[in-house]
C-alpha cells in the first residue's frame, strides 16, 4: 500500500518538475467537471475520462492476474497492485508530453487538451487503483457490466470513451472524428 502510494506521489513529482500546473489555472477545484469542450476539463478532481481510468484498473487486474496471478507461487495482489500502479502512472507522465498531447490535438474531439492538472492525474491514477481493488473484490461479470455501462453510457453522453479515444489515438477514423464532432 505505501509503495503504491509512494508511486503516486513520485509521478505528481515528475510531473510538476515537467512544468504541469498543480491545479486548474482557474484557481479552485471541483469534485466533478462534466463539460468536456472545457480549458477545465482534465483539471479537477474528476470528469467523465476518469471512467476510462476506472477500467483501466479492471484491465490492469485482469492482464497481471494472467501473468502473475496463475503462477506456480503466484504473485500477491499487492505486488500486481504495485505493478498496475507503475503503469498508471507511466501512461500518465506520458500522456502529458508534448507528443501526446499533440496527438489528441489533431486525431480526437480534444482541440483544447493542453495536458492534466497534476491533481487530475493524481486522481486519475487513484481512479485506475479504485478500478483494480474493484476487480479484484467483484465478480467477473460484475466488472464486464461496469465496464459495458462506462463505455456505453460516456459514449452517449460525450461521444468519446476509452475505446474510441485509443481507436482515435492509435489509428485515427475521419468517421468516427466526424460523429464525435456532432
Amino acid at each position: 500500500m505505501w509503495a503504491t502510494i509512494a508511486v503516486i506521489a513520485v509521478a505528481a513529482a515528475i510531473l510538476l518538475s515537467m512544468g504541469r500546473v498543480p491545479i486548474c489555472k482557474c484557481g479552485y477545484v471541483k469534485l466533478w467537471h462534466g463539460v468536456v469542450a472545457s480549458s477545465e476539463n482534465s483539471q479537477h478532481i474528476s470528469d467523465w475520462y476518469t471512467f476510462s481510468h476506472i477500467i483501466h484498473g479492471f484491465g490492469f487486474y485482469g492482464l497481471l492476474w494472467l501473468v502473475g496471478g496463475r503462477r506456480a507461487i503466484p504473485w500477491p495482489v499487492g505486488v500486481r497492485l504495485l505493478l498496475a500502479t507503475v503503469i498508471e502512472a507511466g501512461w500518465e507522465i506520458l500522456e502529458n508530453t508534448p507528443l501526446i498531447i499533440n496527438r489528441y490535438r489533431e486525431q480526437t474531439i480534444a482541440l483544447d487538451y493542453y495536458g492534466d492538472s497534476v491533481l487530475n492525474s493524481v486522481c486519475d491514477i487513484s481512479a485506475m487503483v479504485l478500478g483494480f481493488v474493484a476487480a479484484w473484490r467483484l465478480p467477473i461479470f460484475v466488472i464486464i457490466a461496469l465496464t459495458v455501462v462506462m463505455e456505453v453510457g460516456v459514449a452517449w453522453w460525450i461521444r468519446d470513451n476509452l475505446t474510441l479515444n485509443m481507436l482515435q489515438l492509435l489509428y485515427p477514423t475521419d468517421a468516427v472524428l466526424r460523429w464525435q464532432r456532432g
